[in-house]
């Protein structure tokens, strides 16, 4: 072991929550898990890889301290990840998560003392104080060795499970090292993973605008129709009355992003928020002006309007998404900061990624028939595909 610089870091809150908190941690991730219970190589490559990642975030505080602004949220990311990557070893290990933190701690000899508790059910708190913590660098060195040290475990051993207290230990000394709350940790990925794999509850997403005048909702139901003219130019019809402007891709080589707009169509049914089909219609919330402002005026629009064009240039290399039933999450979590502090950001990446992959299998045949008719429902949250009617 290291020579360690004297210090003291509280390591959270007290241990009977701490308990609570991991078992309920472990229970709602474990429906997330879905690798074969029986394989051990992809969790520690992603374990090994979520601890380079925690490295990587805290190179970048070294290099650019004040200036890398992203560094406490990107440091608690990388952190949760490899807490999910570390629950899912446990499992195949058949170790309860929290016997394994609660082991690492009493085998280390950290010191607890007993205080007075901050919620009533829990009049007394133990407070484990980690005595001796090297500089943050150093500190992440010894998690690295640690977890590659893991990298051989393929079966339940006595030894395997000595292999993961040690890096469960070093994992701890690196939270209190990097100055992060591992109960914001644990809740924090409990959400991230819940909301990419698993399928949100229909009742308890967002609406966005269930409070307003029907004249400031987005349709609960819609057809646009989509035409093409000789021209090449793209038109939308709502009601029989043409919204916005005609499209052409706008580039030297054909693509189809003429008829983009089918994306936002997308947004508005599957996740009940597009501030362009809004503005193209004159369905703003203006009754309420903060919201007219901040979520539906130019600024808004601009974000939908980058955002789209920004998927649609990854999209363009995946053949639109044709034959998958996936987005990468490396794309939902961009999507996700792209849209931060806006009320769209209330919607689970699972949701966005029903909107995508819906979005694009109707994009396609828009595309391929050179126009159709988008048939938009908000209440089951789908758009789809119907041929133009013959004149």
């Amino acid at each position: 072991m290291t020579n360690r610089k004297s210090s003291q870091a509280p390591a959270g809150n007290s241990s009977a929550n701490a308990a609570v908190l991991l078992r309920e941690y472990e229970d709602a991730v474990a429906a997330t898990d879905r690798f074969p219970p029986d394989q051990f190589r992809p969790i520690l490559l992603g374990l090994y890889g979520e601890v380079g990642g925690i490295m990587a975030a805290a190179k970048k505080l070294h290099r650019e301290k004040e200036v890398y602004a992203g560094y406490r949220s990107a440091v608690e990311e990388e952190f949760g990840d490899a807490l999910w990557y570390l629950t899912a070893l446990c499992r195949r290990l058949k170790l309860s998560m929290e016997q394994v933190l609660s082991d690492a701690i009493r085998s280390e000899g950290y010191s607890a003392i007993v205080a007075a508790g901050d919620r009533p059910e829990a009049p007394i708190s133990h407070l484990t104080l980690i005595g001796n913590l090297s500089p943050l660098e150093e500190t992440l060195l010894d998690l690295g060795e640690a977890a590659a040290a893991l990298l051989r475990i393929d079966k339940p051993t006595n030894e395997n499970s000595n292999l993961l207290r040690t890096f469960a230990n070093q994992y701890l000394r690196a939270l209190a090292a990097a100055g992060v709350i591992f109960s914001v940790v644990v809740e924090a990925n409990k959400r991230k993973v819940a909301g990419r794999f698993l399928h949100p509850d229909a009742t308890s997403l967002p609406t966005f605008d269930a409070d307003f005048a029907e004249e400031e909702r987005l349709p609960r139901c819609f057809e646009i129709w989509i035409t093409q003219r000789k021209s090449g130019q793209s038109y939308l019809r709502w009601n029989g009355v043409f919204i916005g402007d005609p499209l052409t891709d706008n580039i030297l080589d054909p693509d189809g992003y003429r008829f983009h707009d089918v994306l936002h169509l997308a947004h508005a049914a599957v996740l009940h928020w597009s501030p362009t089909f809004r503005a193209l219609i004159r369905h703003k919330r203006k009754s309420d002006p903060t919201i007219d402002e901040a979520q539906d005026g130019g600024r808004a629009i601009v974000v939908e309007e980058g955002l789209t064009a920004w998927i649609f240039s990854r999209a363009k290399n995946l053949n639109f998404f044709e034959g998958q039933n996936s987005v990468s999450f490396d794309l939902l979590k961009s999507v996700q900061q792209f849209v931060r502090g806006y009320e769209v950001e209330a919607c689970p990446l699972k949701l966005w990624e029903h909107a995508i992959l819906q979005g694009y299998e109707v994009f396609r045949k828009v595309r391929d028939h050179n126009g159709g008719v988008v048939v938009g429902n908000r209440d089951d949250r789908s758009i789809r595909y119907k041929p133009l009617e013959k004149s």
